[in-house]
């Protein structure tokens, strides 16, 4: 089988982890444990992850993303090449700082409190060529950047590549991209106009005509509609040493299930896959520990 190839489009941020007993209160100066500096963002995580995967050989990563020519780009690109993802630019001639996000996570709990900066002004144009597509065995958006997206989710659904959507959050213009997606799998905190509940989450993205969706909660079990019918799914109860991240994980695992496996096992596979990161501190420890010989493999030991 040829070598699974994955395009991540999105955001990239400079992410500073520190892991300590709690978050500091209002004038509190807490001392952590340890701490973390890499690349982070939804599509990032996912490229990282996805990269990981695939054996031996390693699948291969592209990430798409607003890097720029800023000193502090220098870590970013380091990270990433050490960790086998390729970066390809939306904007070389963007000087600006990256955005920076700086996370700490409770050490008895896994919980995380973080705080980023709005990355509204990092929005760029669309203006790829097709051929970032070339060899692409699936695309992942996560809609940080929506012009770029839309017009790549245009072109693969034109090729015939799995188009992936992260819906973390709302963002203006998201349904450009959702009405493309072959799948969207969606958090707990993603709320369309006039959605408040699941069920309303699920009706809007079904009259976008989105053929496979899955909501994920958490700890609690993913809820997914396949071939019109609503299902739920059990995900591994652990406890967790880091939650950060975690969904990102699952979505750059799910890519790459998806090319291989149904919608429910990839699902599956992946929630196990972020379930053994989250027992891992920050978004890279897991990496060095998680080796597979083939997909099977990973299945049996997660």
């Amino acid at each position: 089988m040829a070598k699974k190839h994955g395009l991540f489009v999105g955001l990239t941020t400079l992410d500073c982890f520190y892991q300590a007993d709690h978050p500091p209160a209002a004038n509190e100066k807490v001392v952590a444990d340890q701490s973390l500096l890499v690349a982070g963002g939804p599509a990032t995580n996912a490229a990282v992850a996805f990269a990981q995967l695939g054996g031996s050989t390693r699948n291969k990563a592209s990430l798409l993303s607003v890097i720029g020519g800023h000193p502090l780009t220098t870590l970013l690109r380091k990270d990433l090449r050490g960790q086998g993802v390729t970066l390809c630019e939306l904007d070389e001639n963007w000087m600006e700082p990256p955005p920076v996000s700086s996370i700490v996570v409770s050490k008895e709990t896994g919980d995380r409190a973080v705080i980023a900066r709005d990355v509204k002004d990092l929005q760029v144009q669309a203006t790829q060529s097709p051929d970032v597509l070339a060899g692409v065995s699936v695309v992942l958006i996560d809609g940080h950047q929506m012009a770029a997206s839309a017009q790549i989710a245009q072109w693969a659904k034109a090729r015939q590549i799995p188009v992936v959507v992260d819906a973390g959050s709302w963002k203006p213009q998201f349904e450009t991209v959702l009405a493309i997606a072959d799948v969207v799998v969606a958090s707990a905190n993603f709320w369309p106009p006039d959605c408040q509940t699941l069920d309303s989450v699920f009706a809007y993205l079904s009259h976008l005509d989105v053929p496979q969706i899955a909501i994920t909660r958490g700890h609690q079990p993913i809820e997914y509609l396949d071939e019109a019918e609503r299902k739920t799914l059990e995900v591994p109860q652990i406890k967790a040493v880091d939650t950060l991240g975690a969904g990102d994980i699952f979505h750059g695992a799910f890519c790459h299930f998806y090319l291989t496996h149904t919608f429910e096992e990839a699902l599956l596979k992946a929630s196990r896959v972020a379930s053994f990161a989250c027992q891992h501190w920050g978004t890279r420890d897991w990496t060095q520990v998680y080796r597979m010989t083939d997909d099977e493999a990973a299945a049996s030991d997660l």
